[in-house]
């Protein structure tokens, strides 16, 4: 199909036009329409067992910018200049008793209550066997959801000729610690995932985009 193959072409010269953009051009902005709709691709992402457990914080406060600074080694460039800066967070203590849970199950997805104890108990026994019942394990389950919205809306900005790049490069207590006193991060809800910065390139890459051939790196059996 012609539609089809357009698409498909579409969505590769995306990716070949995307590449970890480490400064941006500071006069360039992106309009609220196109930001909201890269966030909607975030919203729309999908998460296990469809519980969304993140959070997109929009930081666009240049004060608050340069105090993550000495902290965010990965954004030197980006904290700066980019367009808009979004830190991600991920939710902590996602058991099954917990408060989203309730919320997901009954307000957002709408179980039938007679399905509610099956789910429940199946999702609590994979948090207590495959998770070991460990915060740390829960909430690092929880980070790789965000890995998932954080692809898609990079993706998405490509496709519409908007740059990105994600950061892990953080001090996360540093970090954590001062999105806790701007009130980012209030009690033990949510910890700090990931990074991305959004903007348009100042200068083009200096090399062309380098990759592994498709046989390298795919098995068939």
């Amino acid at each position: 199909m012609i539609g089809t193959e357009s698409k498909k072409q579409e969505i590769l010269q995306a990716y070949q036009f995307r590449y970890a953009c480490r400064a941006f051009d500071p006069n360039q902005k992106i309009s609220d329409e196109d930001f909201r709709f890269i966030l909607e691709t975030g919203r729309l992402s999908p998460s296990s067992a469809g519980l969304e457990p993140w959070r997109f914080v929009v930081i666009q406060n240049a004060a608050l910018r340069e105090k993550l600074k000495p902290v965010t080694a990965g954004a030197q460039g980006s904290l700066p200049t980019a367009s808009h800066f979004v830190v991600i967070l991920a939710r902590q203590g996602l058991r099954h008793d917990s408060a989203h849970m309730a919320k997901m199950v009954n307000d957002i997805h709408h179980f039938p209550e007679e399905l509610i104890p099956h789910f429940l108990g199946s999702y609590q026994t994979f948090v207590e066997t495959d998770l070991e019942d460990n915060d740390r394990l829960l909430f690092e389950w929880a980070s790789k959801q965000t890995y998932i919205a954080l692809g898609n809306m990079m993706t998405a900005a490509a496709q519409i000729g908007i740059d990105s790049c994600p950061i892990e490069g953080f001090d996360r207590k540093q970090a954590t610690a001062i999105l806790q006193s701007e009130g980012i991060i209030n009690g033990n809800d949510f910890g700090l995932s990931c990074m991305v910065a959004f903007g348009y390139r100042q200068d083009n890459p200096k090399r062309p985009k380098a990759r592994q051939i498709l046989d390298e790196i795919v098995e068939w059996r």
